[in-house]
């Protein structure tokens, strides 16, 4: 496969790397991507984008190379298999939301081979994804960052360039903290207020029009009502982020009881089977004699 002029490489095409191959597509910028998921490939071709036979062609087609992948561990392997792909002068983005410290000694080792790197995480779900409605946070050199600015552009409505490698990273676990949290309050919230018998739909119009209000009730108030629990962020995924900063902030020095709490709850979502469902799934535990069944 040889090199095309606008040739985004994807390496990891799911949920949000789906929806960000969309994007890049829409925005005039051809996607060429590798996942270990056959269906996700599929996706991708239906999309428009270009699918590779492995993950290391996508490294040596593409002098742009998004990763979104599960975890930095993830990350670690891809980068470890495709090694001698990785030339001078290749930009690899990484939208995992994985350890900061992993970030940075990611980014400590492509620097000495002269390939740029940036962590740009993204803060919104796969459907806010494909509308545009996400914020990136990138970490990593100025230039770098300034050059890819048509990539960003493409993808997200606002960018914050964060500082060094690993900064966007950072942020991200940051804001994910605040962002469960708000979620899970407001999965308790609407169960103790079905527990009094009000009305769901009054309950959430009321919440958005007073002091509670939090972005989280728009994208997904209705669904904790509706139990529509179809996955635009994975509850596993969230509680893996969990994890992370809990034992992070505790490293740290700090309790952490808001997140340890939080964590527990996600767990025991999980443990319902739950995990594969979306993140607003966390009201199936916070509700009395709630049931949830499987999505297909």
């Amino acid at each position: 496969m040889n090199k095309e002029k606008n040739m985004i490489g994807l390496i990891g095409v799911g949920l949000i790397g789906s929806a960000i191959a969309e994007r890049l597509i829409a925005g005039g910028l051809r996607g060429v991507g590798w996942d270990l998921d056959p269906g996700c490939l599929q996706d991708l071709r239906r999309l428009g984008g270009g699918v590779a036979e492995a993950a290391e062609q996508v490294f040596r087609s593409c002098d742009h190379v998004l990763l979104s992948l599960p975890s930095h561990h993830e990350v670690n392997e891809v980068l470890k298999v495709c090694g001698p792909a990785l030339r001078p002068g290749l930009v690899v983005i990484d939208t995992t939301t994985g350890d900061p410290v992993s970030t940075e000694q990611v980014a400590e080792i492509l620097t000495a081979r002269q390939v740029g790197y940036l962590d740009a995480t993204i803060s919104g779900s796969s459907a806010q994804v494909r509308t545009g409605a996400v914020t990136l946070m990138v970490g990593g050199a100025l230039e770098t960052f300034a050059a890819c600015a048509d990539i960003f552009s493409a993808v997200g409505q606002r960018t914050f360039h964060t500082g060094p490698a690993g900064t966007g990273a950072k942020m991200k676990l940051v804001t994910n903290l605040v962002l469960g949290l708000n979620r899970a309050a407001l999965a308790e919230g609407l169960a103790f207020a079905q527990s009094f018998g009000l009305d769901l739909a009054r309950t959430l119009e009321v919440m958005r029009g007073s002091a509670a209000y939090s972005r989280i009730m728009d994208t997904k108030g209705e669904r904790m009502i509706n139990r529509d629990f179809a996955p635009d962020a994975r509850l596993s995924q969230h509680l893996k982020d969990v994890r992370l900063i809990v034992s992070i902030g505790q490293q740290a020095g700090l309790p952490m009881p808001l997140s340890t709490a939080h964590r527990a709850v996600l767990e025991q979502a999980e443990a319902a089977g739950c995990g594969d469902l979306d993140n607003s799934a966390i009201i199936a535990v916070l509700s009395a004699g709630q049931v949830i069944e499987s999505i297909p």
